[in-house]
């Protein structure tokens, strides 16, 4: 095929995968321009220097997304800074991969520190990459000195089509884990990122964890981080925080908000199971158990 008709073959075919996945063209658009956005860091002289964290890994662990993110998360091991990372993105931007339809525009990357009140700090990176005449929009948010318990991993990203997938370094699960109970408990009972609240559910739902390497990856965090975690319960995940009416609403239209109808419209139902979850990592006692997703901690099983 003549290299010209690249961008509208690949469109078609993306519109192919909407269908299939029962996604809108342009959250498949956006996971389209991640995923090689991604290959072109594994190619480049910088893969080693960013760890993949965030949303994006729930790709690579269950092949889905469980709910729509246009963004992508790194632990930078280069300072991340302005003039820092506008370098590294851009050469990423131009790293010299086989034509996969996408054109990514080295001259776009913009950096800017994050300031949201309920963020670590760190620089937000945006860059725009185009299919054909359709833009592909790109956020990037990059961190740095953060714990990473057990160790990174080495994954691959799967691929919509029939282009080379990415490997590159990424977070474990338990940091995963370990940062968001750790985003809840900083932000106490004025915690209104619901985003984290339904990946923890999520999460504890499908996969088994390891009690004592959640419990050492969770105190990792907190102590890196500087957040009080004692033998009591937080608030975050208490009975009160999950019966407050406000929270209702909030996860309401989060839900709605996302189109997540496969998710617990109560509440109270998703806190009291990370209640059983989390609560048993919180104390200062690992607990000796494996987290089973059909039957909570049972006793005997870790590793």
């Amino acid at each position: 095929m003549p290299k010209k008709n690249l961008p509208a073959s690949v469109k078609a075919r993306l519109l192919t995968t909407a269908q299939q996945r029962g996604d809108t063209f342009n959250q498949v658009l956006v996971r389209y321009g991640v995923e090689r956005l991604l290959y072109r860091l594994s190619q480049s002289a910088h893969r080693d220097k960013f760890l993949l964290k965030g949303a994006m890994l729930f790709a690579v662990w269950d092949d889905t997304l469980p709910r729509p993110t246009r963004d992508v998360d790194f632990l930078s091991f280069a300072p991340a800074e302005i003039e820092v990372m506008k370098q590294l993105f851009r050469d990423i931007a131009q790293a010299n991969v086989p034509d996969d339809g996408l054109q990514f525009d080295a001259a776009s990357v913009q950096v800017e520190e994050i300031l949201d009140d309920d963020a670590y700090g760190g620089v937000r990176v945006r860059l725009l990459a185009r299919l054909g005449k359709a833009k592909v929009p790109l956020q990037i948010d990059v961190g740095s000195g953060d714990a990473v318990t057990p160790t990174a991993e080495e994954v691959v990203f799967p691929a919509l089509l029939d282009f080379p997938a990415p490997q590159l370094r990424a977070y474990p699960i338990y940091t995963v884990v370990a940062e968001k109970f750790e985003a809840m408990v900083k932000l106490d009972l004025r915690n209104t990122r619901m985003k984290d609240f339904h990946d923890l559910w999520y999460l504890s739902r499908r996969f088994e964890f390891d009690g004592p390497t959640l419990h050492r990856a969770v105190h990792a965090t907190f102590a890196r981080r500087q957040t009080e975690l004692d033998d009591s319960l937080p608030r975050a995940i208490a009975t009160r925080f999950a019966a407050d009416e406000a929270k209702q609403v909030q996860w309401t239209a989060f839900l709605n908000r996302n189109g997540l109808t496969g998710s617990p419209a109560n509440f109270a139902e998703v806190m009291d199971l990370l209640r059983e979850f989390l609560g048993a990592v919180s104390g200062v006692y690992p607990p000796t158990d494996r987290w089973i997703p059909s039957s909570g901690w049972s006793a005997g099983k870790s590793m």
